[in-house]
């Protein structure tokens, strides 16, 4: 076939269908990578103005004991009440900056006998690895706590609760170890208590967390990269078949000659001078 007529054969036909289908769903996952981008940046600003927010009363943010909402995650509130430091109990395998250690949960009893779980910090693991040295005392007496809210964690198979110690923050079994009417859907990390203790586990979240949208945008511009190199792909396969087809073409002879001469044209490469040594002198 003289010309381009190759190019609407069965076979080249079959090739640039591929090429567009191919095209269509890069375009199709950047869009999704875009849209991913965007959660993430509306996840960002909700999370942030969570994490920021004025502190306003538990009962109003949580009206009932089972009450919570995703989007009320990080929310500041503000309770008080009385430390139930009988009922205080250890999160095991809590690591803060690959150290390991244990986070301090103390039900925290509120004026109408509820309790909610407030996450007090971390505490290194000690001497004997399955406990810490020592565990900061709560404040006795009534006091006043701002938390930060957090939803409570899926029970893990295989791993249970021993003594005052429990393999996560699962809240209903929190609620069957240690009785009464316990806030069951969300728990508090503690932001801060007046009053203050002397000394107190470490914090384990200062700054907002967020969720990286560069890597999206990152994805995005693949795709995109991608669905042209395809094109390119088939555009260079186009060109070759086409010169293969018309070399007994006068116009196609000149251009091949022109392109011969530009080549011949161009700087030699070290490489090139070296072998051409070589030749003359073997």
């Amino acid at each position: 076939m003289k010309g381009w007529r190759f190019a609407f054969s069965r076979r080249w036909l079959g090739y640039i269908a591929f090429a567009i289908v191919f095209a269509i769903a890069c375009g199709g996952l950047s869009a999704w990578q875009l849209a991913r981008s965007k959660e993430a940046a509306a996840a960002n600003a909700l999370l942030d103005a969570n994490f920021n927010s004025q502190p306003v009363p538990l009962q109003q943010v949580l009206p009932t004991l089972t009450s919570f909402s995703r989007s009320q995650e990080w929310k500041r509130v503000t309770v008080t009440g009385t430390y139930v430091t009988d009922d205080e109990l250890l999160v095991r395998n809590r690591p803060l900056n690959s150290t390991p250690g244990f986070e301090v949960l103390t039900p925290l009893r509120l004026a109408d006998g509820s309790l909610f779980i407030v996450d007090r910090g971390w505490v290194p693991t000690g001497d004997r690895t399955d406990a810490p040295d020592t565990v900061p005392a709560a404040p006795g007496g009534q006091v006043t706590v701002i938390a930060r809210l957090k939803p409570g964690e899926p029970r893990l198979d295989g791993r249970s609760g021993i003594g005052d110690q429990v393999a996560t923050i699962e809240l209903p079994d929190i609620r069957t170890r240690i009785g009464g009417d316990v806030y069951t859907a969300a728990y508090g990390l503690l932001d801060s208590q007046d009053p203050s203790p002397a000394s107190a586990p470490t914090p384990t979240v200062t700054a907002a967390p967020t969720q990286d949208e560069g890597l999206h945008w990152s994805y995005m511009i693949q795709w995109i990269i991608f669905a042209l190199i395809g094109f390119f792909g088939l555009g260079y396969a186009l060109r070759t078949e086409y010169r293969k087809l018309n070399e007994d073409d006068p116009a196609e002879q000149a251009r091949a000659a022109e392109r011969e001469r530009r080549k011949s044209q161009r700087a030699r490469t070290d490489a090139e001078v070296e072998d051409d040594l070589l030749e003359r002198w073997s």
